[in-house]
């Protein structure tokens, strides 16, 4: 043993080459200070330090080297007192800091506890980078869960991408590793050096509970301090409850927030956070939409993924500004009525080196075989939904966005590709549940956890599924069997009414059920209708050039169209550029075509949408039942010969019935009789064909008058002219 005056009292030789190297598995085990008997020795490891010496009280104690490990200083430091280092480069070059290793834990014992069990709802306030005073000192606190590494370091400038210079503490079974590194704050660059079980270094990690990412192709992450935000929505979440209701009008705008507009005296860059905040936000209210929804603001390394592979899920993109500013975005919304949705993608990750890939140098996030952990068609990795930890990530973070952001809601992308373990994949290509079957029952089991902790958590938010097959009871609550969504979109509806509206008018009669059939399910779930950003790209042309005929009929069936899906029951949403009509698909790397309003047919279709939102929105028959039976009935579904269609829309007791009709050929239907619920006025409260969208004003003079002549099994009936290529809405007027 060596004598206790010696500098090695308190470091064996073998553990100090295992500093130097960074092999050592415990350095708080031997770095800092440890008593030898009575005496308290300090051990330091500074590679780039000639001398080191420990200060208390402005009295320098001088530490000796540790001969054969070079860098690691070691000797006698009395009293109890703090310290910090100062050291010397022997070229006249110095430099004061505190110590690492003399500070203790900062994760307490039920964090700690609840890590290990999988069921910390917010593990964001225990792991990542947290400024924060620890024992009277500023400074950082990092954690990670990296259960099977042999060693994890923060490395950064600060110092030097030195692995061996902050090696942190591992937490007893939790997984965890942990360092306070004093003096380190607010933009700080940093990643994790992980030493594998092989005893191999894996390339460095960003975190996976970082809040903040250096500008993409960087990817470091970047500490930010995300506390303190002073937010002015008070009155926005005490109501929105009712705003995000079955019974509430929700019309979402869908955004793809780098491609909405740009700077064009500025490079063409895309706006800001807080520029989003003024332009972005009043366009929306003046267009009468309930909600904003944003393509994945998750930090992504790749642009053309559009945010769908995303590797900081608790970093909102640097892409637009830091994430205070990305607060005063949503602060910005809920102070003039608009909801915010988020995009979420808990279903893949890509295999980028320095994201959750292989992360400790193990299938940590992902499943090890293949077969159930990689997603052929984009070439990413799928979450091991069944191991504890990976599923508690993702509630977590889930709860962290609509906690800290004060999002509104959820769309879940790609749920059908997490519900089926055989999703687009062959025979053999897949590993069949314990029961023999296709469903996965981890990925199902975790998206009910999911919808159970952030509806009862987060009072008033809603949820939305990507569902893109009949998986029953997505919308179901989980108590009742179901997948406890909110919402789900409706994704056959979209598919049919599409393709029906691609035929050309002659033919449109032998495909007439396509716009019927959708009812035959509408409320077997709670509905949104999506006209999303995957129908607008990838050679799939915009709306408008879907449409058949010449430039008039292009915007004639695009205008009775958007008249078929406002009237129709359930919620709406549409891509941006689509209410202009944009000619051009979506292209993530330009703008909305604004420049297209110069002409009247695109301000006609963008006046449309605004006079749609506003009526869907004041006449509760559009909207309160939305996603009950009693709120729809057909009056006309058969006429297929002059493809027309006839609906009424109930609301609630005392709300005036709203009649729908529809004629998907070019040709006037004049003196049409249409069965009406009631005799009396009915007032025309919508035409598509009018003047002012771009149509040729053919119509009803304003009002019908409905006699008590039954037809269509109605009590009433009138006869209405129904224009070309139209939408007409008839709302009953008391006398």
């Amino acid at each position: 043993m060596p004598k206790s005056d010696e500098p090695t009292a308190a470091i064996s030789l073998e553990d100090a080459r295992r500093i130097t190297v960074g092999q050592h598995d415990d350095p708080f085990a031997v770095l800092g200070p440890h008593n030898v008997g009575r005496t308290r020795y300090v051990t330091a490891f500074d590679p780039g330090a000639a001398k080191l010496s420990a200060v208390v009280g402005g009295k320098m104690h001088t530490l000796s080297p540790v001969e054969g490990a070079q860098g690691v200083f070691s000797g006698k430091v009395p009293g109890t007192k703090p310290y910090h280092l100062h050291g010397e480069d022997g070229f006249g070059g110095s430099w004061n800091y505190d110590d690492a290793y003399r500070f203790g834990p900062v994760i307490g014992e039920m964090d700690e506890y609840l890590l290990a069990e999988g069921t910390h709802e917010r593990i964001w306030q225990v792991l990542g980078a947290h400024a924060i005073t620890h024992e009277g000192t500023e400074g950082t606190h990092f954690a990670v869960w990296a259960p099977n590494a042999r060693r994890v370091s923060v490395v950064g400038d600060f110092n030097a991408w030195d692995g061996r210079r902050h090696a942190m503490r591992r937490r007893g079974s939790t997984g965890v590793w942990e360092v306070f590194v004093p003096g380190v704050g607010e933009g700080t660059v940093y990643k994790y050096e992980i030493l594998g079980v092989d005893g191999r270094t894996c390339p460095l990690k960003a975190d996976p509970v970082g809040f903040g990412s250096q500008h993409a192709p960087e990817n470091a992450s970047v500490v930010r301090d995300i506390s303190g935000y002073g937010w002015h929505d008070t009155d926005w979440m005490s109501g929105r409850a009712g705003r995000n209701a079955r019974e509430a009008a929700i019309s979402v705008y869908e955004v793809h927030l780098g491609s909405w507009k740009r700077k064009h005296n500025e490079g063409g860059r895309s706006l800001s956070y807080r520029e989003l905040a003024d332009e972005l936000v009043d366009y929306c209210v003046d267009m009468g939409f309930t909600h904003l929804e944003l393509l994945p603001v998750s930090e992504y390394p790749f642009d053309g993924s559009w945010g769908y592979q995303p590797v900081g899920l608790f970093a909102p993109t640097i892409r637009f500004g830091p994430p205070h500013e990305f607060r005063d975005l949503v602060d910005a919304a809920h102070q003039k009525g608009l909801g915010v949705i988020l995009d979420w993608v808990p279903g893949h990750f890509p295999t980028d080196a320095h994201g959750l890939g292989r992360f400790d140098g193990t299938a940590l996030y992902e499943h090890a075989d293949p077969r159930e952990g990689f997603h052929q068609d984009w070439n990413t990795y799928i979450f091991n939904y069944g191991r504890r930890e990976v599923a508690n990530y993702l509630i977590s973070n889930a709860l962290y966005w609509l906690e800290e952001y004060h999002i509104d809601g959820l769309r879940v992308d790609a749920v059908a590709s997490m519900l089926y373990r055989d999703y687009s994949r062959k025979e053999g290509e897949w590993v069949p549940n314990k029961d023999g079957g296709r469903e996965n029952y981890e990925a199902i089991a975790m998206l009910q956890r999911m919808n159970i902790t952030t509806y009862g958590k987060v009072p008033g938010i809603m949820t939305v599924a990507e569902e893109s097959t009949s998986f029953p009871g997505v919308s179901r609550p989980v108590d009742a069997g179901g997948l406890g969504f909110g919402y789900k979109w409706n994704m056959g509806w979209m598919n049919d009414t599409l393709e029906y509206m691609k035929k050309e008018p002659i033919h449109r009669r032998h495909h007439h059920h396509q716009m019927t059939f959708g009812m035959h399910y509408a409320f077997s779930e709670n509905f949104i209708l999506p006209i999303s950003h995957d129908e607008v790209v990838h050679g799939k042309g915009s709306m408008l050039t879907k449409m058949p005929g010449d430039d008039w009929q292009k915007f004639a069936n695009l205008r009775a169209y958007y008249g078929f899906m406002w009237g129709h029951p359930g919620k709406k949403l549409l891509f941006m550029g689509q209410e202009i009509a944009q000619r051009s698909e979506w292209n993530h790397n330009a703008e909305v075509d604004w420049a297209a309003l110069a002409d009247e047919k695109h301000a006609g279709m963008q006046r449309l949408v605004r006079d749609l939102n506003a009526l869907y929105r004041d006449m509760p028959a559009l909207h309160v039942k939305d996603c009950f039976p009693d709120g729809f009935q057909w009056i006309e579904a058969s006429d297929a010969d002059e493809s027309v269609y006839a609906w009424v829309r109930y609301g609630n007791e005392g709300d005036a019935p709203v009649v729908v009709l529809c004629n998907f050929t070019p040709v006037t239907r004049e003196g049409w009789r249409c069965g009406l619920p009631r005799a009396g006025t009915w007032r025309e409260v919508m035409n598509t064909d009018a003047g002012v969208y771009g149509g040729s004003n053919t119509g009803n003079m304003g009002k019908v008058p409905a006699t008590e002549e039954g037809w269509h099994g109605q009590p009433a009936s009138a006869h209405v002219t129904i224009p070309p290529l139209s939408a007409v809405f008839l709302a009953w007027e008391e006398s």
